[in-house]
């Protein structure tokens, strides 16, 4: 594996102290770039060009930087968020296809890597690296439990979830689903694992150590994403079928809200998060090349954001980038 940087300099451009706002980031599939937005005003502070396909997006602990993958290649992107630029790139080669990542509160990179069947773990500065086989088709997207020591990896083609123990570094079980299985989180503390199946417009509640189904929830249809709120009460699924999001109360797993942003499949409604306090959702509509900002109290969809090109990939930061010197 090697990683280009662009030295120290960019690092300490890292370290500085953030002004209090929030930055959006996007990953603009169809044009290979990234957009950096300001939340507050909706505007696009920096374009910026990243290698083939970006799609997921992970913000350090921090706030100060992101990585985003490039998916038609081996390769992740490194940017400092206040200093709106590109500044390492880490080639994950010979683990292609890079799409599902998270950076770690303890600080490492975790990124399921399809074309090798493959979930790879990765230093910031790329100086480590290693990669756990999953052994199924369609490795695509990851969610950690850090506490136990747990990832989750949904595998598309073979309709499973692989459960990795990250300190030994192998692959636990691998854990049935259903129909296409992608978007995933944890919910009660680690205890569960939510499944949202593409296929059968459905979400599975599994016991996250055993694998056990618990329950099967129906949502919108084609449910691609599924993200637990901050506080932990809800989940919601974003449905590329009917361009909804489907509420689901997580203690009582059951559909309580459907939110209509676009109302139609034309939109390519992909990915989705959560604001810090839980108060909007943003929803990528891949088509359109916007962001919609949805407030969760009223499900009214506020603005559309625009970005670039098939913009997909999405992380918040609360970190604003800081002025051009004039």
């Amino acid at each position: 594996m090697k990683f280009a940087f662009a030295g120290l300099a960019a690092l300490a451009a890292i370290i500085v102290s953030p002004v209090q706002a929030q930055t959006l980031i996007v990953g603009n599939k169809a044009e290979d770039t990234v957009s950096l937005i300001d939340i507050e005003t909706g505007r696009e502070m920096r374009r910026l060009e990243t290698g083939d396909m970006p799609h997921e997006v992970a913000v350090s602990p921090d706030g100060r930087s992101a990585f985003v993958v490039n998916y038609g290649g081996t390769t992740i992107d490194l940017f400092s968020v206040p200093r709106g630029e590109k500044i390492g790139t880490c080639d994950l080669a010979p683990n292609a296809r890079p799409h599902g990542i998270v950076w770690t509160k303890s600080g490492g990179i975790l990124v399921t890597t399809e074309g090798s069947e493959t979930l790879t773990l990765v230093t910031p500065d790329c100086s480590r690296a290693s990669a756990i086989p999953t052994s199924q088709e369609t490795s695509h997207m990851v969610v950690v439990d850090e506490q136990r020591g747990r990832a989750y990896v949904s595998n598309l083609g073979s309709r499973t979830v692989t459960a990795i123990d990250l300190a030994k570094g192998t692959k636990i079980e691998d854990y049935s689903a259903a129909e296409e299985p992608e978007g995933l989180d944890l919910a009660l503390g680690g205890a569960e694992l939510w499944v949202a199946n593409r296929g059968t417009a459905d979400v599975l509640v599994l016991d996250a150590l055993t694998g056990e189904r618990l329950d099967r929830i129906d949502v919108g249809n084609v449910p691609i994403r599924l993200r637990v709120s901050p506080d932990g009460n809800w989940a919601a699924t974003s449905n590329l079928g009917d361009g909804t999001i489907s509420i689901i109360d997580v203690e009582a797993r059951e559909v309580v809200r459907t939110i209509e942003v676009s109302g139609e499949e034309a939109a390519q409604q992909v990915t989705l998060v959560w604001s810090p306090d839980g108060s909007r959702l943003y929803a990528a509509e891949t088509a359109r090349s916007q962001i919609a900002e949805v407030d969760f109290e009223s499900g009214e969809v506020l603005r559309r954001i625009e970005a670039g090109e098939g913009s997909d990939g999405l992380g918040i930061s609360p970190v604003r980038m800081l002025p051009e010197p004039q």
